[in-house]
């Protein structure tokens, strides 16, 4: 009766799956983890529960608990809030700043032959 009602109304039960959308590299979920200790050291040093800060955030406190632990689900927009809440958003600034890589394949890419004008 049941499978007949959820085939009629098209039902679906909420199974939780891993995807590659919430699951990371481990060497990823380690810098996530590593950013969301920083970000609760900086709360800490400022002496602000995870309330405060998640007000300041306009966010709930679980998100801002979700922050800290790494959890790799929580939207940069949330992330950049957190970082205003604490007044560390300039830091966003330093992301890809060096791109060291990046630089040394430009650099190759313009190390092209150049041929003479013609002399006429």
């Amino acid at each position: 009766m049941l499978y007949l009602c959820a085939r009629k109304y098209k039902l679906s039960i909420n199974m939780s799956k891993t995807t590659m959308g919430n699951k990371l590299p481990r060497k990823l979920e380690q810098k996530m983890q590593t950013v969301g200790e920083q970000i609760k050291l900086a709360r800490l040093r400022r002496n602000l529960s995870v309330v405060q800060v998640a007000e300041r955030a306009t966010c709930s406190p679980l998100t801002v608990s979700r922050i800290e632990k790494g959890t790799p689900t929580v939207a940069i927009g949330i992330y950049l809030r957190v970082l205003y809440a604490l007044q560390l958003d300039d830091d966003i600034l330093l992301l890809a700043q060096k791109d060291e890589m990046g630089r040394a394949l430009q650099d190759l890419a313009l190390k092209h032959r150049e041929r003479a004008s013609k002399k006429q």
